[in-house]
């Protein structure tokens, strides 16, 4: 079923590519590093907006389900790929395959759970996960605008890193034992 927070959804998949551009766009031209922030923030901004209206407007489906998390996936996975080319000595590409893999892993695990007619909740470390990558992500496409301030990009995309893998390491501790066992996160109603 469409409804608006699918849209939003759907919008933020779009964006990716638009994204990419304005980061790799050469030669560079003034603003692009805000600009392609301003892009990736608005993109952030429906992944909270979709969760919200489909809660608020009762219209949760199993496309938005499935989409609202591909298209976080999507665009943080594009996003840390992307960092990692244009600046490779600040994004090294180990960190961002381990943040990418834990994605991977947790979806894994929801999707186990979901065959099991069982249903995996976002936890706080994956909610502080995602609010730490975004802003992450954000400091570091405006790396060479921030000046002295530029070791905090660097210094967020390590503390970074170490929620992200907690947080998967969490997810797993909690739900893939129950799982398991057959036991753990509630039965799908339908």
């Amino acid at each position: 079923m469409i409804n608006t927070p699918n849209v939003l959804s759907l919008f933020r998949i779009l964006l990716v590519p638009l994204i990419m551009v304005v980061l790799f766009t050469k030669p560079k031209f003034i603003g692009q590093e805000w600009i392609g922030l301003g892009l990736f923030l608005l993109a952030s901004v429906t992944d909270f907006l979709d969760g919200f209206l489909a809660r608020r407007r009762k219209q949760i489906t199993r496309l938005g389900q499935i989409l609202d998390p591909a298209a976080d996936k999507i665009l943080t996975s594009a996003a840390f790929i992307s960092l990692v080319e244009l600046n490779p000595r600040v994004v090294p590409a180990w960190i961002v395959a381990a943040i990418i893999a834990r994605e991977f892993a947790v979806t894994s695990l929801r999707s186990f759970a979901a065959s099991e007619g069982r249903v995996i909740p976002a936890a706080g470390w994956g909610k502080l996960k995602t609010s730490l990558q975004i802003v992450t992500i954000s400091l570091l496409i405006i790396y060479n605008e921030l000046g002295e301030f530029r070791h905090l990009a660097p210094i967020s995309l390590w503390v970074t890193a170490a929620v992200t893998v907690w947080s998967g390491i969490d997810y797993f501790l909690r739900f893939g034992r129950q799982l398991l066992r057959g036991e753990g996160p509630p039965v799908v109603r339908s």
